[in-house]
């Protein structure tokens, strides 16, 4: 790192000189003007030229008829996790009615607009403003609570086989799926934005941490989603769990469910020692897992029962280790360095 001395310029001002290799890399001369932003630990960065503020940055995506759709789901939610705020679709013949449902699905999904579109070419734009965000951990907050009571409903519709509950837990996937796509677009931008960093009040290190979480929040989801699912699938199918194994399942999910509230209340309020008892405590869930599986091939005869048991009993399972990959940001967070 170059090193360079403070010099004073007149009675009260003081001065740093721009090194001479930056000012030809970015053909600045006498009079040009630069930006500056005051990170959170205090340093200095200097920008060449003006800061565009409202500068949207765009990228044409070339679709081929034939293109999978699910490739092109997954490069538009790419451009948009990657800061772009308009995208531009170019289809080599037309879009084909698939594709068009798939895109207007997603397109819905990320908070975007389709604000051109004819057979061959469609351009879609981001309705949200990022640089009006005011906090991270509100959205994760109200993210992780409906996941919360995601989970809740689920579980209590498994134990009272009622399908027009399971319904509707499974419905708000959606809503954590909206939540998940534009947190993970802001902590992106901020990891690499100092300005919005500032503004956000978080640090790179934090980016990559709030990233993890909020993965394992919409993880968690997907979990009680799947529960709900097979409550749904059973119930249609005219068949039932039988009490003493949706009994063990119902305590199981609770006690998960309970070591997923503990981790990430521990996170937000940076309880160490939370985090750990969430950790240790996860053993129990694996000591429950283990009855449900003897409970499933022992009570059941039906495969379609026992094969909707031992996938409910996988998401139960899962839903504790996310418990405890968040309890572990949380104590790796502890060690982090001073500012």
């Amino acid at each position: 790192m170059e090193q360079r001395r403070i010099m004073s310029l007149g009675r009260s001002s003081l001065v740093v000189s721009l090194p001479k290799y930056w000012i030809e890399l970015n053909e600045l001369k006498r009079g040009d003007v630069v930006s500056m932003a005051i990170n959170r630990d205090r340093s200095l960065v200097i920008f060449p030229g003006a800061r565009k503020q409202l500068e949207l940055p765009q990228i044409t995506l070339h679709v081929e008829s034939d293109k999978d759709i699910t490739y092109i789901i997954r490069s538009i939610i790419a451009c948009y996790l990657n800061g772009y705020s308009q995208i531009k679709l170019v289809s080599d013949k037309f879009f084909t009615v698939p594709q068009q449902k798939a895109i207007r699905r997603i397109v819905q999904m990320l908070y975007m607009r389709i604000m051109e579109a004819d057979a061959r070419e469609m351009l879609i734009a981001t309705l949200l403003d990022e640089s009006k965000a005011s906090s991270i951990e509100t959205g994760i907050q109200r993210m992780y609570k409906i996941s919360s009571s995601m989970c809740r409903d689920a579980f209590i519709a498994l134990k009272n086989q009622d399908a027009a509950l399971a319904k509707s837990a499974y419905a708000m996937d959606d809503e954590v799926d909206h939540f998940s796509y534009f947190l993970l677009r802001l902590v992106r931008r901020a990891a690499v934005d100092p300005a919005l960093a500032n503004q956000l009040g978080v640090e790179p290190l934090e980016c990559l941490d709030y990233q993890t979480l909020i993965h394992r929040i919409e993880m968690v989801s997907d979990q009680a989603s799947n529960v709900a699912k097979h409550v749904i699938m059973l119930n249609g199918a005219g068949k039932q769990i039988s009490k003493q194994l949706l009994e063990k399942m119902y305590l199981a999910g609770f006690d998960a469910l309970d070591l997923y509230d503990k981790a990430v209340n521990a996170l937000l309020t940076k309880n160490v020692k939370s985090s750990i008892e969430v950790i240790e405590n996860k053993a129990i869930i694996e000591k429950l897992d283990r009855e449900i599986a003897s409970l499933a091939f022992l009570k059941e005869k039906d495969t379609e029962v026992i094969c909707a048991s031992c996938s409910i009993r996988d998401s139960i399972q899962r839903i504790a280790e996310y418990a405890a990959d968040i309890a572990e940001i949380t104590i790796n967070q502890s060690f982090k360095p001073p500012v």
